[in-house]
Parts: structure tokens; sequence; C-alpha cells
């Protein structure tokens, strides 16, 4: 999302060498969405990805459909959502095109719209699959009973949802509780919260304990935010915003932490402003 015009405007050079030192790392996955930097980011990645010398199959790119948002390259007159069928084929026909790719390997709808149609996306989605052009289906900052809507018919992989440390009701909530028993799988976007984005008293409480965890476990304050969420059982899978290549390596250097069950609680307590419950 803040590779192109909403965030850092990276050339393609400059998209081409971040792909590939990703990838040297041991980061594969690539996260979109058609709207990324007013429907121009895609295209730009995929242009810096097709002068990589990456094997497609290496790699595996996620994206995202549905929000129709007013930009220069849609003058509409409002934001809306539009799950018709005519719209996903459309969407996903164009987001191939943009990454100069044959398939999607992850297709999510990007946020619930109170006008979905459970019957019209399974009937879209697997015409889809049937034609290879997604391979795997999920949703984004859906709830659990939009969840339930959408598996009345078809399976969904994956539930990409806002979680961290300073956000953590999907854990209380039972969200994540949710898909556990339902096989949906989590990503989470904003996986650091907002302790780099706020000064608040919160975030006080956290970096008090937080400077202590970073001294016992040798490791920086993002890292041991990240092994945090980690550590839940419901094998959360961060999805990292960060441009910057040493941020990428720190990031998955955060798999090796492993944290005591006592820590995780501290840092949940100070999170929480309370004692735990």
């Amino acid at each position: 999302m803040s590779w192109g015009d909403w965030g850092k405007k990276f050339s393609i050079p400059q998209m081409q060498e971040l792909i590939e030192k990703a990838v040297d790392i041991g980061i594969h996955t690539f996260d979109h969405a058609d709207i990324y930097g007013g429907y121009t980011t895609e295209k730009s990645f995929g242009e810096a990805f097709k002068k990589s010398s990456l094997a497609r199959e290496k790699v595996q790119f996620i994206t995202k459909c549905g929000i129709q948002i007013p930009c220069q390259a849609r003058p509409l007159e409002v934001k809306h959502y539009d799950y018709t069928a005519s719209h996903i084929q459309l969407s996903v026909d164009n987001s191939l095109k943009n990454l100069n790719t044959e398939y999607i390997d992850v297709l999510l709808l990007h946020r619930p719209s109170p006008l979905i149609d459970e019957n019209v996306i399974n009937e879209a989605i697997r015409k889809l699959q049937r034609e290879g052009k997604v391979k795997e289906f999920g949703v984004s900052n859906f709830t659990p009973s939009q969840m339930d809507l959408i598996q009345q018919n078809i399976s969904l992989a994956w539930n990409q949802i806002e979680c961290s440390l300073t956000h953590e009701t999907p854990m209380f909530d039972g969200t994540l509780n949710h898909m556990k028993i339902n096989g949906v799988g989590t990503m989470a976007w904003s996986p650091l919260g907002t302790y780099f984005k706020e000064n608040s008293s919160q975030k006080k409480r956290i970096k008090k304990i937080l400077l202590q965890l970073c001294e016992k476990y040798n490791s920086s304050e993002d890292q041991i935010l990240l092994a945090w969420l980690l550590f839940h059982p419901s094998k959360i899978y961060p999805v990292v915003g960060t441009t910057s290549l040493k941020r990428l390596k720190r990031a998955f250097e955060a798999i090796k932490i492993k944290l005591e069950i006592s820590d995780w609680f501290l840092l949940l307590e100070a999170s929480m402003g309370k004692p735990i419950p």
C-alpha cells in the first residue's frame, strides 16, 4: 500500500530492488489491493516484478477488490462497495493484467458491504477458480456473522483483520476463535498497532515493559511487538507495511523470538492499563 502513490512513490527500479531483496530475506508474499495508489500501485509493482529475475511460482500475490473510491482514475460520485459478479470479474482481470500474472494466489473481498449477496459471491468466485485465475479466496475486515454468511456456499481460506497489541479486540470478541473453528486463516494488518504512531498513555505503559523485554530477548521494539502477535495459537500472519529493508529484516527475524507466557501477559496488561481479569 505504501510503495506507490499512497506512500514512498517508488520508481520501478526501486520497487524491483525491494522485491528482490525481500525475497532474499525470506519474504515471498506481497499484499495488494486494486485501490492502492488510486488504482496505480499494482501496475507499477507488476512492471517491477517483470523486470526482476524471480520466478512467479516462487512468490505469492494477494490482492483485494470491492472498494470503489473516487479518484483521478475513477471519477465516481461516492465511495461505495461493489460485489456484483461483473465487478469482481473485472477487478480480477485488471489485477492479473497489472501484476503481469496468470493467477492470483489469494483474492480477498476488501471490506464487508451491507448489500453483499452470498450467492453472487459464490458463483463469481467459483467461476474464477474454474478459470484458474484465483487459487484461494478470503475476506478482509469481516466479522464472524459476515463470514458465516459467505461460508454458507463457499469456504474461506483467510480473513485479513486489524490485530495487534494495541488492538487486541479480535482475541476477546470471538473473532479469532470463530476463524479457528471454521478453518479460516488469519492475516493481521497494522500488526505493530499504534505504538509507533501515537504518544499516548497506553504507549508509555507498553514502552516501560517493552524496553525490559528488548534487553531480555536481545531484540528491538518492533520485533517484540511482532513476537507478541506470533505467540497466539491462531498462527497469525502479520502483514508488515514497512518499506525499509532494515525493518523487513528485523520483522523476518522476529519469528525466532519465543516469548515466555508471563511476558506475553505483561504486555497485554500494559496495553489494557488494568490487571488481567
